[in-house]
């Protein structure tokens, strides 16, 4: 039987309201509408729009969902000029669950779009043809070793040949420092033995980006481990996370990458899976609301995410054998929103820093807000993404620190992008907590820890 194409589109936009209204209805109405979200929102404090604030999205969801607002561009655009940081969660005292509210919107306005044929290039790309594909993950991380060594950003840079670029990418490649090179990342071994007879054996998830650009800091993580007695397990067929995806609306594309870590886990028999990416960590433990409504899935979801620590709240637990050689610097800590907001670890990475002997610690004022990047925001939404960055340095820059740490890859790349906009690439570095820890670190001072 013939089927008119625009009836097809229209009867797949009903059901795919209903599937938001089904699954996410009873959170929309535990929005009590009172504001306290406001503050806590950057894109609502640079613009002062109802529209640009949690509220008012989930107000704009609630219509959606009840049928009185059409997915369109307008509707699009204001979902998507929100960062997904989460902060709203935290300010939040009936405990709504903005990100996943926001995570299903999407999924419905990426579905309307692949019915209309609307998908943008840059988003296929990153998301059909990169962040889905370990090999392409890596061999893009070759290409830009290959483009560093070889002087090609650099003269890309010096002729203005890297304005062929889209302004996002063409200003954050000068954050992006030299990366790990072939040879380098060949000398990883599948397990790196513990010092003196193991406690455990651990699962270090590298993480795309992370491993792409930071490869050492995931080398330090491992070395760290080693130092405290676990045994460190790589896997080459480790999939990304599925973050991007689902904060983007690709659920489908999340859950598949989801399913295959999660097979790598069951058949791994490692005690527990580490991450020191907030937004990967954050993920990973979500993993089983992913699979709540799958019944093959979610008990084996709910299995691996059990097992998920940050390392963050890891070597927390183990702070008592910890020992730190003096750091004498004036040192911050900008949070990763999703370590903060979605893990609830605040305490943890302020307590580890401030271990450290000598060290003269300063607290980021406004350290709740985001520092712009979230995810592909800093690609995606450039303009506002740097609004959101420069109004954070103008305090840095007040502050006169030597380092600012971090925790998160992509937070990493826009702070160093922060750093050289606001004139301080002399003055301050940027640095992962992980590569500072072990800097610091000397010899666990006891040999015994209690890991509950």
């Amino acid at each position: 039987m013939y089927v008119d194409a625009s009836e097809q589109t229209k009867f797949d936009n009903n059901i795919r309201i209903k599937k938001f209204r089904d699954e996410y209805m009873d959170e929309i109405y535990n929005c009590m509408q009172c504001g306290y979200c406001l503050p806590s929102c950057p894109t609502y404090e640079i613009t002062a729009k109802e529209s640009a604030s949690p509220r008012g999205r989930i107000a704009l969801m609630k219509a959606y969902a009840d049928g009185k607002l059409e997915m369109n561009k307008q509707l699009e655009n204001a979902l998507y000029f929100c960062l997904g940081c989460r902060a709203c969660e935290s300010a939040c005292p009936a405990g709504v669950k903005y990100g996943h509210l926001l995570e299903g919107v999407r999924e419905s306005i990426e579905g309307t779009k692949r019915d209309q044929h609307q998908n943008h290039w840059i988003r296929k790309t990153i998301f059909d043809h990169t962040f889905n594909n370990t090999k392409r993950i890596r061999f893009a991380g070759k290409m830009l070793y290959y483009a560093q060594a070889s002087g090609l950003q650099k003269l890309a840079n010096q002729t203005g040949m890297v304005k062929v670029l889209p302004k996002s990418l063409a200003n954050m490649q000068q954050a992006v420092e030299p990366v790990a090179s072939p040879k380098d990342r060949k000398k990883r071994t599948k397990v790196m033995k513990a010092i003196g007879t193991a406690k455990a054996k651990v699962w270090l998830t590298t993480g795309c980006v992370m491993d792409m650009m930071f490869f050492e800091t995931n080398q330090n993580t491992a070395k760290i481990l080693n130092k405290l007695g676990f045994e460190v397990h790589f896997y080459a067929n480790e999939q990304c996370c599925g973050a991007m995806h689902a904060h983007s609306g690709e659920k489908a594309t999340a859950l598949e990458l989801a399913k295959k870590n999660i097979e790598i886990f069951e058949n791994s028999q490692v005690d527990y899976i580490l991450s020191n990416a907030g937004g990967c960590g954050t993920a990973f433990k979500e993993y089983g609301y992913w699979f709540q409504h799958d019944k093959v899935w979610k008990e084996r979801a709910e299995q691996f995410s059990s097992k998920v620590r940050d390392m963050n709240e890891f070597l927390y637990d183990m702070r008592d054998i910890l020992n730190f050689q003096s750091f004498p610097k004036k040192v911050t800590f900008q949070n990763s929103c999703h370590l903060a907001h979605g893990q609830k670890i605040t305490l943890e990475p302020r307590t580890l820093i401030q271990m450290i002997p000598d060290i003269q610690w300063i607290e980021l004022d406004a350290n709740d807000s985001c520092c712009g990047s979230a995810g592909i925001y800093g690609v995606t939404n450039f303009d506002t993404s740097m609004v959101i960055l420069d109004k954070k340095f103008t305090k840095i820059k007040k502050m006169q620190v030597d380092y600012i740490v971090v925790t998160n890859p992509p937070c990493l790349i826009q702070m160093k992008l922060g750093v050289k906009r606001a004139g301080l690439e002399q003055q301050v570095k940027v640095i992962h907590i992980i590569d500072l820890l072990h800097m610091v670190m000397k010899n666990p001072v006891k040999t015994n820890c209690n890991l509950e």
